[in-house]
């Protein structure tokens, strides 16, 4: 199978690589680049970068280095092919099953052109209408100069409306001439000019000579944008909108700002050659009627680069605001996917932006970065996507998202917020900005100036105070079962952030807290349990919290805790994998505790989860009603007290109790399990059980310096 060059870059490029290589290797941020001990080699002292601009890796002690595809390869032991599907179903980038998708087309041989036997004779003022307008307006814009007897609009298949544009025919029957082209465009077979050929005498599609040769998309996409680039300077009234809204010269040649002449035909007479490369990009496309026509016309250009700083795209803006749609984008095509790609991203990179920023438009991305605030991205017009916030994470931990106040900005953060709940590790943080007085960023900075809006920036409001914010306003607080109901969604909210997450808890608890609750739901439910009955083993406390709150086993506790603690992702030296079998090598599962009544109260739980009623007690009964006699036995004769003394307290949630009981019972499994291989040994399996108890232990202390740091908290 061969894999186009250009889908191997865009993998490499949107791979994220950090990530891929941290699975094996500790790696920490050392300026702008991230440095570990190199997993190939056994090393004391670092000397292995990761640099995430490039995406590629380098060890100065071996000398290995690569990209993803090359790491998947080596070190994971991959094929190519394995690598790639890897990186594609990371980046959601599709590889094409056959190789039909390219960036090479077949150039056109040149046609000569004939002069025309006549031409409608140009009028003295040059007007063209507008929709919606009963009379010409006459303008300085680029115009096409009609016969008197054309009145029928022609009819087209793109979405947008172009009712009252000149017919079709019209182009065809009189010369293409537009405001401050006559200097440019003296002769028609003079395509391109000299200022994009070099040559003032010699115009490149006049050599037939590299009309068989195939065209690059690449190559074709850079001389548009040079095109949009000059069109910009030959027409005052679209470099206006620019300057008009404060851009510099600087900003021009930094982000190559252009725009898209008025006229349904103009990329076509300007590059003749290239109509395949062209309709291949979606600039170029084709009517009902069976001609084809300009996607962007009469509109100021912003040109999209990939992470290379290659151009892949345009994204088109109105110069007038009642012009509908206001923006356009070029169409996705074998270079441009607008999931993978964010605006600024590149530009950002080169300045070496550390702290990211989320807007919603271009605009928004040049004004940050006029003002010296690099690292404000957007994205093609689509919601940021779940790969592209785990890549801006790990540049830096914090992202930071600023939307508009108004009610499409706020569902945008929203849904925004809810991509980046699975990749929001504990480590990670997002912030949402909410600019004042309906500001977006471009008019805060020219209201307010560049220091009030890092100001802002760094005075964003933290995920947590977002949520409630933001659901605190759709339910009514002052009623009990406003309350009921926005603690449900958070809860619903939370089962999205990965497994075994500390926030997850938190941040019910703190939420919790904000609606009138109780210090901490945990130390409530500790006590409550000690006042109940202290004599009870660990076992079947935790068999009455399961009875209790059958969710917690929603995610398996076992599951979540061995994640969490990173044995799952247990490395081990290549002759113990070789001769581990799979048994010890697998994660730990209810039977392994050897506890018939624990294991009977978790199987029945699961198997009846989606019956159970929503009351606690009516559950409750319910399960206690399908467990085995003597289970059911045991747990009735306690049910009763444990219940009321939950309930008097108010306690609501038991997930950190569960968490801490089931921690219990897994190292005491641990350290049995221990014992019996040094009785009966089996050195291989008491390696493995021995880094798997290290693991745990470690994970452990973390937890309980969290909870003394809590409990300090509280008592302040």
């Amino acid at each position: 199978m061969s894999i186009p060059n250009h889908i191997l870059e865009q993998l490499n490029s949107q791979a994220d690589l950090v990530s891929i290589i941290g699975r094996h290797t500790t790696l920490k941020r050392a300026g702008s680049e991230f440095k570990g001990c190199c997993p190939f080699h056994g090393e004391k002292s670092p000397s292995f970068y990761v640099n995430p601009q490039k995406n590629i890796y380098h060890c100065f002690g071996c000398s290995v280095g690569g990209n993803a595809i090359s790491f998947l390869r080596d070190y994971e032991n991959l094929t190519f092919i394995e690598a790639v599907n890897e990186l594609s179903k990371q980046t959601g980038i599709e590889v094409p099953k056959e190789e039909q998708q390219n960036v090479s087309y077949q150039r056109a041989p040149v046609k000569p052109k004939a002069k025309p036997k006549s031409a409608v004779k140009p009028a003295t003022s040059a007007t063209h209408l507008r929709k919606n307008d009963s009379q010409p307006v006459t303008n300085n814009q680029s115009s096409i100069i009609m016969p008197a007897d054309d009145t029928q609009p022609p009819i087209y298949d793109d979405h947008h409306s172009y009712d009252n544009y000149p017919p079709l025919d019209t182009y065809n029957a009189v010369p293409y001439v537009m405001d401050g082209y006559d200097a440019h465009y003296q002769d028609d077979n003079g395509y391109p000019p000299a200022w994009l050929t070099g040559d003032d005498n010699t115009a490149l599609y006049n050599d037939n000579s590299i009309s068989d040769k195939d065209g690059n998309l690449y190559e074709l996409l850079e001389q548009i944008q040079q095109f949009y680039q000059h069109n910009l300077s030959i027409h005052p009234h679209a470099k206006h909108y620019f300057l008009s809204r404060g851009i510099s010269d600087e900003i021009f040649e930094t982000f190559g700002l252009g725009y898209a002449p008025f006229g349904w035909q103009h990329l076509e007479h300007q590059f003749p050659q290239d109509i395949e490369g062209l309709k291949a990009l979606g600039l170029v496309r084709r009517s009902e009627s069976g001609r084809d026509y300009d996607l962007l016309r009469d509109r100021v250009i912003f040109p999209i680069r990939d992470n290379q700083g290659r151009t892949i795209g345009f994204g088109g803006r109105a110069l007038d605001d009642e012009v509908k749609p206001k923006y356009i984008n070029s169409s996705d095509s074998p270079v441009f996917h607008k999931q993978h790609v964010l605006y600024g991203y590149y530009e950002s990179r080169q300045k070496r932006a550390n702290d990211w920023l989320v807007v919603e438009g271009y605009m928004d991305v040049i004004a940050l970065y006029q003002v010296g605030i690099y690292g404000a991205i957007a994205s093609m017009g689509t919601a940021i996507n779940e790969s592209q916030i785990s890549r801006l994470l790990t540049l830096n931990p914090t992202l930071t998202l600023s939307f508009d106040g108004d009610s499409a900005g706020q569902k945008a953060a929203w849904r925004t917020l809810e991509v980046a709940l699975p990749v929001l590790s504990d480590e990670k943080e997002l912030r949402f900005l909410t600019l004042p007085n309906n500001h977006d960023p471009d008019t805060f900075i020219k209201s307010q100036g560049a220091d009030a809006m890092r100001e802002q920036i760094t005075n964003a409001m933290p995920l947590s105070q977002y949520i409630f914010a933001y659901l605190s306003e759709r339910h009514d607080l002052s009623l009990v079962e406003g309350k009921a109901k926005l603690m449900s969604q958070v809860r619903a909210l939370t089962t999205a952030l990965p497994k075994g997450s500390s926030f997850r808890y938190l941040l019910n608890n703190d939420i919790y807290q904000k609606l009138g609750g109780k210090r901490s739901q945990n130390i409530e439910a500790k006590d409550a349990l000690l006042d109940f009955d202290g004599e009870m083993t660990i076992s079947q406390q935790l068999q009455l919290c399961f009875v209790f709150q059958p969710r917690a086993l929603i995610d398996d506790p076992i599951e979540a805790i061995w994640q969490q603690a990173g044995i799952n992702d247990l490395h081990l030296p290549a002759h113990l994998k070789q001769k581990a079998s799979a048994d010890v090598l697998r994660p730990l599962a209810w039977e392994d505790m050897q506890d018939t009544a624990l294991l009977d109260v978790v199987s029945t739980i699961k198997r009846c989860l989606k019956y159970l009623p929503k009351d606690a007690n009516a559950a409750a009964h319910f399960i206690l009603s399908n467990v085995k006699p003597l289970t059911q036995e045991t747990l009735s004769r306690d049910w009763g007290s444990f219940y009321k003394a939950l309930t008097s307290r108010n306690i609501l949630s038991l997930d950190g109790l569960v968490e801490e009981l089931v921690s219990q019972l897994i190292e005491r499994h641990m350290k049995k399990k221990t014992q019996d291989l040094i009785k009966n040994p089996d050195n291989i399996k008491l390696a493995i059980v021995r880094k798997q108890s290290q693991l745990l232990n470690d994970w452990l202390r973390a937890q309980q310096a969290e909870q003394s740091a809590q409990m300090a908290t509280v008592k302040s």
